[in-house]
């Protein structure tokens, strides 16, 4: 018992919540992006010792498994996995009443051990008790499953739970509780709630007083450049889920007219607010113009994210890379010859398993494109697809190309589920020529194969859709270039033709307005012309663009440097 009450008396000052939250390829408690950004933000945590708790949701039956057939129809199935494999559960109980019914919370912890040693312990909540009844057994169960109420139900176990549990672990010295997201946003309606008991008047109205003080404990970081992003929710659905107290208490907030909005809850009780890039910034100021919203731009964990055979490349040369991610600089420094060589290795991993899985054989020495992310209609991964004789064209004059794809749909994106049709359409109308495959069941294992194998990432947003990206941070700590259109992180990392190459051009430090025609023509330009010329007849400063990838994007673009600016900016302050 004493073991599992370690941290009891740890004073610990952050608690960062995520609705999901990817720390291994083996527990699907993570979709995408979103998830595994948490994972990494944690491992830096650990890394530099910052004194932090993090809760996320146990999802049993995960986000989805996702099934293939040969015309690219997406089927799904969920996803089973050993638990106590993991995780330990814990003895704590948290209590709460969800649509009207006592609700009891577990917890299931895992650490996560930075470079020194130094621990954060993740709490997973779960609700599959036998005290429970069997719809709210359920709650926990699926990531961005059932329907509005499903989903309200499990963002008040995240906000609300999450602190009660936090509470009954013995977590008592919080100072700043980060929302990933606004899934958790009603956690401050928790504080508001713990301000009101303790004065002995629970169903009073919360004062500026409260407020204020809920608010200096809240942090925000937002991670949606369009309004349709932002979970809201009808009013029948929130009296259902709710109590009236909560309700009330957001109304004289603000915080709710015709729908709750989650994320004009986080935003008026948070102090600090951030966008995830700094053009996502400037969005997010233009959408909610009443709110200081700073910037802090995403990163990737150096330490995880690096492939093996590049890993022992940096080891040989710049020995403190795991501990210092800005001594990634000296990549400048590294003979290209032995930077190819890892590479080489990283390729083959990578094309072996593409083998293993989808039975075919793909050529090492053929110029390798990686497209991995969701499957979402504005991420536009078919636009490489547009001009098929154009790709012909190409492969016979600039040299032989192959495309690995993944990354799954939404099971109720319909839209979703058609690009990936149509990718499979393009895959067999082009099999005479170039190799395409996609990969099922993106996942964290098949990321890191990816983005330490290909020989260039390509990322297509419509923008301003792209809020910051990560998949081409991972990319470039492998020393991998990317081709991508102006948005998101991209802005920040694109030199041209020295960390890699841009769709579209600036206006005024703005990218220019998404014209699918005319990103596609000059995607198809800088393959032909460019991109490919480097590879196949001038390798030297192809790998000279790989040295700048990880010594000006890798230092820069990682979770120890993102991890120092919310310490600065929101933690500590």
């Amino acid at each position: 018992m004493a073991e599992d009450y370690r941290y009891m008396n740890d004073q610990r000052k952050i608690a960062y919540f995520s609705m999901e939250l990817g720390l291994t390829a083996e527990m699907p408690t993570y979709s995408g992006g979103l998830g595994v950004l948490a994972g990494d933000t944690i491992r830096a945590a650990a890394d530099l010792k910052v004194p932090m708790v993090a809760v996320a949701l146990l999802h049993r039956k995960g986000y989805c498994r996702q099934k293939l057939d040969e015309h690219g129809n997406q089927s799904e199935e969920p996803v089973n996995w050993a638990i106590e494999d993991y995780l330990t559960p814990m003895p704590a109980r948290a209590h709460m009443k969800v649509e009207g019914r006592d609700v009891v919370v577990r917890a299931w912890q895992r650490d996560i051990v930075g470079y020194g040693g130094f621990k954060i312990p993740v709490y997973f909540l779960d609700t599959d008790l036998p005290e429970n009844d069997e719809t709210h057994r359920g709650l926990t169960h699926h990531l961005y499953g059932g329907d509005e109420r499903y989903r309200l139900c499990q963002e008040k176990v995240l906000g609300i739970g999450g602190v009660r549990m936090l509470r009954a672990l013995g977590f008592n010295e919080i100072e700043r509780f980060h929302m990933n997201e606004g899934h958790a946003a009603l956690l401050s309606c928790e504080l508001l709630d713990e301000r009101r008991r303790s004065g002995g008047d629970p169903d009073r109205k919360p004062s500026e007083e409260d407020v204020e003080a809920v608010r200096r404990k809240c942090v925000f970081t937002t991670h949606t450049p369009v309004p349709a992003g932002h979970d809201q929710f009808k009013l029948d659905v929130v009296h259902r889920v709710l109590q009236e107290r909560t309700i009330e208490a957001l109304k004289d907030l603000s915080c709710i007219d015709d729908v709750l909005n989650m994320t004009f809850v986080a935003l008026h009780l948070s102090h600090y607010v951030n966008g995830v890039a700094k053009r996502h910034g400037e969005i997010s100021r233009q959408l909610f113009a009443d709110y200081a919203i700073d910037s802090i731009t995403n990163g990737v964990h150096a330490r995880t994210w690096v492939s093996p055979p590049i890993q022992e490349v940096l080891d040989a040369h710049i020995p403190t890379w795991r501990e210092d991610s800005y001594s990634l600089r000296n990549a400048l420094s590294i003979p290209r010859r032995e930077l190819w060589a890892g590479h080489v290795k990283a390729k083959k991993e990578l094309l072996g398993y593409v083998s293993r899985t989808t039975s075919v054989e793909m050529d090492p020495e053929a110029f390798t494109i990686g497209f991995a992310r969701r499957a979402a209609t504005y991420k536009r991964a078919d636009m490489f697809f547009d001009d098929l004789d154009r790709l012909r064209r190409i492969y016979d004059s600039a040299g032989a190309l192959q495309v690995i794809y993944a990354g799954k749909a939404h099971p109720k994106d319909g839209g979703g589920k058609d690009l990936i049709r149509r990718i499979f359409q393009a895959k067999e109308a082009l099999k005479d020529k170039i190799k395409v495959v996609y990969l099922p069941d993106y996942d964290i294992r098949v990321c890191r194969l990816m983005t330490g194998g290909v020989d260039l990432w390509l990322n297509t947003p419509e923008p301003p859709m792209e809020a910051s990206g990560t998949s081409g941070m991972k990319a470039a700590l492998n020393g991998i270039p990317s081709l991508s259109v102006l948005d998101g992180w991209w802005i920040e990392g694109w030199i041209e033709g020295t960390t890699g190459w841009s769709i579209g051009g600036m206006i005024k430090g703005v990218a220019e307005p998404a014209d699918r025609a005319k990103d596609a023509e000059m995607l198809y330009d800088k393959m032909e012309y460019v991109i490919l010329p480097l590879y196949y007849r001038e390798r030297s400063q192809f790998m000279s663009v790989m040295r700048y990838c990880i010594a000006l994007n890798g230092s820069f673009f990682n979770t120890q440097r993102m991890m120092a600016q919310y310490v600065l900016k929101a933690y500590f302050t």
